[in-house]
C-alpha cells in the first residue's frame, strides 16, 4: 500500500483529506513572536485580526528535518511506501527538509509540487487517486511529474497591503495600485511567483472577467474538475466564481476550499483563484 502525505500548503478541505486518508504536516506559523502551527491552532481569521490592530504579518516556518523523520517512520510503520508533496521549492524549505528527511527512512520518496495552495493540492488528491487504483509509487511519482507542469494556478488580490509590508511590492506600487482600483492576478510560472496582469473594478467583476477570460477560447483544458480557493471570511468572492463557472459549463466537479495561513500571510484577504490543470 501506498500512503500520501504533504504540507498543511496543499489547502485542501477537510473532506477530501479525510476521504482520501490524506495525512497532512503542518507549517509554522509566527504571530507575535508565538509559533503556532498552520490549520492546528491558528487560522486566517486570527492573522487578519492581528494585522488590522497595528500587529506584523506572520511569517511561516517551513516543518524542521526531525519533524518530517518523525512522520515518514510513523506513517511507514503501516504501509509499503510514503509518497510525500512539498509545496514547492521556490517557496519555501520544505521540500529540502523533506528529502533530507526521507534519506535515512527507506521507502520514501518526495516530490517537489513546484506549486502552491490547491495547485499543490490538485497534485496530492491525484496523488491519492492513483494509490487507491493499485498504482505502485513508481507509478504515481511518474504521474505527478507528467502532470506538474501541466497545473495553472494563479490568483486575483483584492488590495497589496499584505504584499507591502511583507517587501513584495513598494509602497509607492502599493498605493497606485489602490488608487487606481487595480488587483493584480498573481501566477505560478516555473515554479514562482509573478504577476501577469491587471484588473479594475470591484472585486466581483474583477473576478468575473478574470474567469471568463481565463476559460476562453481554450481547447487544451483537463476538464475533469477545478478548485476555487480563496481567502475571503464569507462567501460573497466565491458565489460569484460559481457561477461563472456553472455558465461556463466546462468543468466535470467544482471542489472550493479556503487558503491556509500561508498564502494568507502573503496576499491577504479577499483573494480568490481558480486552479486546475491542462491535457
Amino acid at each position: 500500500m501506498v500512503k500520501i502525505t504533504t504540507d498543511s500548503t496543499c489547502d485542501l478541505p477537510a473532506w477530501l483529506l479525510e476521504k482520501h486518508d490524506i495525512t497532512v504536516i503542518p507549517l509554522g506559523v509566527v504571530l507575535g513572536e508565538k509559533l503556532y502551527h498552520d490549520g492546528v491552532d491558528i487560522r486566517t481569521a486570527d492573522i487578519a485580526a492581528h494585522v488590522a490592530a497595528g500587529g506584523d504579518l506572520a511569517a511561516t516556518n517551513a516543518v524542521n528535518i526531525a519533524d518530517y523523520e518523525e512522520l515518514f517512520r510513523s506513517v511507514r510503520e503501516k504501509c509499503d511506501h510514503v509518497i510525500h508533496l512539498n509545496i514547492g521549492s521556490g517557496f519555501s524549505s520544505c521540500h529540502q527538509n523533506a528529502r533530507l528527511a526521507a534519506e535515512e527512512v527507506p521507502g520514501v520518496s518526495v516530490v517537489d509540487s513546484a506549486n502552491l495552495s490547491t495547485g499543490h493540492g490538485l497534485l496530492v488528491l491525484a496523488a491519492a487517486e492513483a494509490a487507491e487504483s493499485g498504482k505502485d509509487a513508481a507509478e504515481i511519482v511518474a504521474q505527478l511529474e507528467e502532470m506538474i507542469p501541466r497545473l495553472e494556478t494563479s490568483f486575483v488580490l483584492d488590495q497589496l497591503e499584505y504584499m507591502k509590508k511583507g517587501g513584495r511590492c513598494s509602497a509607492v506600487a502599493a498605493l497606485g495600485a489602490n488608487l487606481l482600483k487595480l488587483h493584480p492576478c498573481i501566477e505560478v510560472v516555473g515554479g514562482k511567483m509573478s504577476v501577469t496582469k491587471k484588473y479594475r473594478g470591484s472585486m466581483e467583476k474583477v473576478v468575473s472577467d478574470y474567469i471568463r477570460e481565463r476559460l476562453s477560447n481554450r481547447t487544451d483544458l483537463d476538464t475533469r474538475r477545478v478548485v476555487i480557493t480563496d481567502t475571503c471570511a464569507d462567501d460573497h468572492l466565491a458565489a460569484v466564481a460559481r457561477e461563472c463557472l456553472r455558465e461556463a459549463g466546462v468543468f466535470d466537479e467544482v471542489i472550493e476550499s479556503k487558503a491556509g495561513c500561508t498564502v494568507f500571510s502573503h496576499c491577504g484577504p479577499n483573494v480568490l483563484g481558480i486552479l486546475f490543470a491542462r491535457k
